[in-house]
């Protein structure tokens, strides 16, 4: 898997402050929104390369099995 690529970017004030609110009402980071953003840009002018990986949907990530196979089996233990 390829690293993710880190840029500086350099927004106007009151640009920055409607894309963190936007962000905050969608759930999701100042960052993610960004990306969510131009990733829809991208598909809309035909040009988002077809070897780009999906976003991660908003949220915490899912638990893996091995950590909820054990919190749901000290769970029962406790009964």
């Amino acid at each position: 898997m390829s690293e993710r690529k880190s840029i500086l970017l350099r927004l106007d004030p009151a640009v920055h402050d409607a894309l963190a609110k936007w962000a905050a009402d969608e759930m999701r980071s100042t960052n993610a929104q960004i990306e969510f953003l131009l990733r829809r840009a991208l598909g809309d002018a035909g040009r988002m390369p077809g070897h780009a990986r999906q976003m991660r949907r908003p949220g915490r990530p899912p638990a893996d099995a091995s950590s909820a196979d054990a919190s749901s089996a000290d769970a029962s233990s406790a009964d």
